[in-house]
């Protein structure tokens, strides 16, 4: 009976995201210059880079705005604001803001007591 093959799953590390060139601004099928690729490997493989960067960039802001929203939200601050106004500005239901808080509050509590 033969040996089942090694494979050595690598997780793929997210493409850096870089700006835009400015022709991107004046040709609105520009982007990140994926329509000039016309090799559908590389094509898929730049895609599937640019969409990791895209989530790790989106949850790591997700994370800011947590951190925010729980800062904003500190009855230790003079202006603290309350949950509905912070959701105002995020454009947010007051309930998502409450959440939103309480995730920045853990988030703080992990980073330890310098990160407030």
């Amino acid at each position: 009976m033969a040996e089942p093959e090694r494979t050595t799953e690598r997780k793929p590390r997210p493409a850096p995201l870089l700006f835009e060139p400015s022709e991107a601004a004046t040709d609105p099928e520009h982007f990140f210059d994926l329509e000039s690729i016309e090799d559908p490997r590389e094509l898929l493989a730049r895609a599937t880079e640019l969409t990791l960067a895209f989530r790790a960039a989106q949850e790591r802001a997700v994370e800011f705005q947590a951190m925010a929203a729980a800062q904003l939200a500190d009855p230790r601050r003079f202006d603290r604001l309350p949950p509905a106004e912070i959701a105002e500005r995020a454009d947010w239901t007051e309930d998502y803001a409450l959440k939103m808080i309480e995730f920045g509050e853990s988030l703080q509590r992990e980073a330890g007591p310098d990160a407030s």
